[in-house]
Parts: structure tokens; sequence; C-alpha cells
């Protein structure tokens, strides 16, 4: 946040200087990686979509990739065969991301591989945008790129999410490069249809591998290039679709029929015939029409001005209507068709966010360029500025604590793990203790849901996750368990009790609870004459800048609620998700 913050004051004071604005823009562009990274390390951990891939990269790190006894090496060591999930997913993308992984562990068996391998997935979309910037920059001036670089970098969705394993955001940088390719740069029309065709082949190529509803993308911006004349069939958009998918599928099916054991694979056929044909999407919950445009569109751009002020004067101004309803129609249209699949996800339309970005950043270029020229437009630039300094707030100070604050179940396993070593060290010279013996730990739904991931197993452990409430049902089952991570009164109902809650089998006596996770559990409006706690905020804070600016960041909370508030105040709300019980 605080490069964000620097640079944003950068770029409004840079002054005339020819060296300062090359500067400015450089470290503005640094700014994007910069923040995936940061956002990386402040939310470490994953959650339950996101586990396919991040099991995979573990076990092709941790395993190899089998080249005897495959099928029987597979269900020995793999996770995903144990638990496949509804729908199967590629294998492709872990695959990528462990061979790029492979060098840096080879330097540092003890590096964080988690981390490692979503830093690499995170600088892979930030080079995307980064390329995607250069691209508006040579379309429509360097205005307009800062501008767009500005709104991205204060997006929080685009900038948390870079570093995620799930499907989208494998396809999202690809997706990314197809649409930089796709920008009306003033390049001579052969230039331009080598570009589409490039452009319509990485679509292709995504939509086959990572994720089905591109092809749906791909097909909207195919036809709308087609009637502008910018491609034509048999020299682009035929050659693109067939390598694209000859490519796609030689990719897919020879990967992902090899780990998955079944010949032929295409995990993104199986999960489009899934979701779509036979509807089955729609059990993960529904949403009425206009959903993409009055929810997920706004939150995912974040600054209302973007879409309130942004867009309609770059569609509106005749210097940069053109261009604008070139970036935008496709991606609109895209959105509006695919708004009449019943479930919507904001991640199915995340292709669509560097466009209305780029269409909204051309409107800001315009209103800046000519703020000295009308009273309106220097308070709209006034505003503008405002505006995204506020989305760069919202994001750093509530949705990227909040947002971290989102995985006690790697935050359990870390502390399990933690208080285990401890009170093995305090132990360490009884007679009775035997640091070697395997210990024993059942994971609930809920831990694995929120952050649990091989990458966080220790060796000689054993890590039980049964899903089966009948078998849960059996106090017997518990007693095979040296400690539990479960939710606050799940165990007891399931045969755990803590002391004092015994029913006089003497059960009581066998568990006790030896700590408590919190998580996030929405906003706290803190009202005057209350004191506000604001933990998870001191702690992203601390972690960003270091102690000494909490004791700043506490007094100009103080100030504000005293002077402007009225002691009103807005803080995350927190309460007990996952608790450790130890069996003794």
């Amino acid at each position: 946040m605080s490069v964000c913050l620097f640079l944003f004051l950068f770029f409004v004071h840079w002054g005339n200087s020819n060296a300062n604005r090359i500067s400015g823009y450089l470290l503005l562009l640094g700014s994007i990686p910069a923040l995936i990274l940061l956002h990386l390390w402040i939310a470490p951990y994953t959650k339950v979509e996101e586990s396919f891939h991040v099991q995979a990269i573990h076990d092709i790190e941790t395993y190899g990739i089998p080249t005897r006894n495959v099928s029987s090496m597979l269900r020995a060591q793999y996770d995903h065969l144990t638990f496949p999930g509804a729908v199967p997913r590629t294998f492709v993308g872990p695959l990528i991301l462990a061979g790029l992984s492979s060098p840096f562990i080879w330097l540092s068996n003890n590096i964080d591989r988690q981390f490692l391998a979503r830093a690499i997935l995170g600088l892979i979309n930030a080079a995307s945008l980064l390329s995607f910037a250069d691209g508006l920059r040579r379309t429509a001036g360097k205005t307009a790129a800062v501008w767009y670089l500005l709104f991205q970098a204060s997006q929080f969705h685009v900038i948390y999410y870079a570093s995620r394993t799930l499907s989208n955001m494998f396809a999202f940088s690809i997706s990314t490069l197809a649409l930089r390719a796709l920008l009306p740069e003033p390049v001579s029309p052969a230039t331009y249809r080598k570009r589409g065709k490039a452009a319509l082949y990485l679509l292709t190529t995504a939509g086959i591998i990572f994720r089905a509803e591109l092809a749906l993308f791909l097909g909207i911006n195919t036809i709308f290039l087609f009637v502008l004349r910018r491609i034509r069939i048999q020299r682009e958009i035929i050659p693109a679709g067939v390598l694209g998918l000859a490519v796609g599928l030689a990719f897919t099916v020879s990967v992902d029929s090899f780990f998955w054991q079944q010949f032929p694979r295409w995990p993104e056929l199986a999960a489009f015939k899934f979701n779509v044909i036979a509807g089955q999407a729609s059990a993960w919950g529904t949403h009425p029409w206009h959903f993409y445009f009055t929810n997920a569109i706004p939150r995912l751009l974040l600054n209302p001005l973007t879409y309130l002020a942004g867009i309609p004067l770059a569609l509106t101004q005749p210097a940069t209507r053109r261009t604008a309803a070139f970036i935008l129609l496709p991606s609109l249209l895209y959105v509006l068709a695919y708004s009449a699949q019943p479930h919507k996800e904001w991640r199915f339309i995340i292709y669509t966010i560097p466009p209305l970005t780029a269409a909204s950043s051309l409107g800001a270029s315009y209103i800046w360029t000519h703020q000295t020229k009308s009273p309106f437009y220097r308070l709209l630039a006034l505003l503008m500025l405002g505006s995204t300094l506020a989305s760069f707030l919202l994001s750093s100070l509530i949705l990227l604590p909040a947002s971290s604050a989102n995985y006690p179940g790697a935050q359990a396993l870390h502390a399990l793990h933690q208080y285990h070593y401890h009170r093995q060290q305090h132990q360490l010279h009884s007679p009775n203790s035997n640091p070697n013996t395997n210990i024993s730990v059942h994971l609930g739904n809920l831990a694995c849901q929120t952050g649990v991931t091989r990458f966080l197993e220790l060796p000689s452990w054993i890590y039980d996750k049964t899903e089966s409430q009948d078998v849960k049902s059996s106090p017997a089952f518990w007693s095979q368990f040296d400690y539990v991570l479960v939710e606050p009164g799940d165990g007891v109902a399931q045969g755990i009790h803590v002391p004092g809650d015994g029913d006089g089998d003497g059960s009581a006596r066998a568990w006790e609870e030896v700590g408590t996770i919190d998580g996030f559990a929405g906003l706290r409006v803190v009202r005057p004459g209350e004191e506000a706690a604001g933990r998870v905020e001191e702690r992203v804070i601390r972690g960003v800048w270091g102690g000494g600016v909490v004791e700043v960041w506490k007094t100009g909370r103080e100030f504000a609620r005293g002077k402007v508030t009225r002691g009103w105040w807005i803080e995350l709300r927190m309460e007990p998700k996952i608790v450790i019980m130890r069996r003794y």
C-alpha cells in the first residue's frame, strides 16, 4: 500500500521534467507486481476452490512424475484420486508452475514452496497486465496508460487473486495477452491481422485447457473482428482456431490422461458437460440476470467513478469514442451473453476487467488533459484522484485485512504445529516422552476448506480428512487422534467432550481445548464510547510497515473518531472458527 500511495502522490506532483515522468511511469509499472506480492505475503494461504491446483503442485514437486507402476504410484502418493472434486481439473497449470519452481527449490530446499508457486503465478499475471498497459500506451498515449495503472493497482480483486491457483487465474494471463494484441494500435492492417490471429489462437488454447467459458469470449471477439473486417475467415480465423484446438488438446489430453489415468481425458469438456449441459452449477447458487452488471463489475472495478464517469465520458467524447467502443463492446457483449447462465460468479468475467479499466482510463485521461479548460473538468479530475486514493485505502485497510482473516484452517494447523513443538521441547527430558511417535490429527471440514494444504503438513505426522458424518458420529473414531481441528461445538456433537461437558461415561476427561483460531465474521460498527479493537487491521499494518506505524494508526483512528466521525467507526469483526483440541 505504501508503494502505491507514494506512486499516487508522485504522479500528481511529478512536475514537467521528462526524466521525472519516465521514472514515475516506471515506478508505477513496478507497483503492479509489488502489490501482487504484497497481497500474497499478507494472505499466503488458499481456500478450497484453489485446493486442486495447490495439491497437484505439491505432489509433482514432492513425488515427481512416476515412470513405473504409474497407476499405483499415483493412487498411493497423489491427492487428486482420493479427493477428485465435483469435476476434474487440468494438471497443465500445476505442471508448469512446478517446473518453473524447480530451479529455486534446487537452490534452496527450505524455501516456502506454496508461496513460491503462487508468487510465480502472480508475476506471470502481473507481466500480462503490464503488457496490456504498454499496449494501451501505444494506442492512446502515456496519460491513459498511467490512469490505467492507477485504476488497476487500486482494484482489490485482480491484485489479490492474481497469485491464487484458480483455473480462471491460469487463463487470465493468456486472455489478457490476447486482448493486448487486439488493442487498436496505429499499425498497418496486415500487422493487425497477424495480431488478431495470435489473439484468437491464445483464447482458443486457454479455453481448451483452462476455462470453457472462454469459448464464448472467443466467439464474440471473432465475430466482432470479422464484422469490422479486421480479420478474415480463411487467413486468420480458421488457422488460429485449428492451431489453438490442436495445441490445446495435445497439451491437456496428453497430460491429464496420464495423471487421471483415463484416456482420453479432457477436463474442461467434462466440467462443461457437468456445469452447463447438465445444469449442475446451479446447485452452488443462482443470481438474477443483471448480477454481473449491478454487483460483480462494480465490485471488480471498485472505484465508482471508473464506471460512473470514466467509461461514459470515454464513450461520449469524439476524441475517445471510437477507441473506447472498440475496446469495450466485445467484453460487454460477453458479460451480457454469459448472464443467461443462472449460476454466476465474478471470476467468470474477470477477463473483461482489463478492457473495462482501459476504457475508463480513456475517460480519465480526457478529464486530466482538459482540467485547465473547464472548472467542471478540474473538479472531476480532483474527484478522480480522490476516488482512486480512496480505493487504495479501501483495498489495503479493509478488504485485504478481511480477506487475510478468511483462512482459519491454515492458521489453526500452523498454531497446532507450534504448540506441539513447544510442548515437546518442554517435555524433552520427561521419561515418558517419545518424540519419534507419529502424531495423528483430524482436520475438520472447515479447516480443509480454509487453508489446509499438503504444503503445510509435517513429515511423520498423519493427517485425516474423513468427511462421513456417520463415521465421525462414533466416539471410537476420535480415539485414534492426538489432536483435532474442528469448529466450535462441532466436536461435542460428534463425540468429542471437553472437561465439564461429560455425560458420566468418562469421555469428558479425554480431550482438552488448547487453542482457538478466530476468523473474519463481517464488519463491526463501533459506537461512541466503545473501544475500537482493530486487531486484524493492526496485524496487516504491522506486517507492511512494522510495529511503530501501528501506534500512528491508532492515534489517527482516535483522532478521526474524535474530530470527524463523532465517535463512530467501522472495523473488522472476528469470531471463533476453529478449535484445536488435544487428547490426553
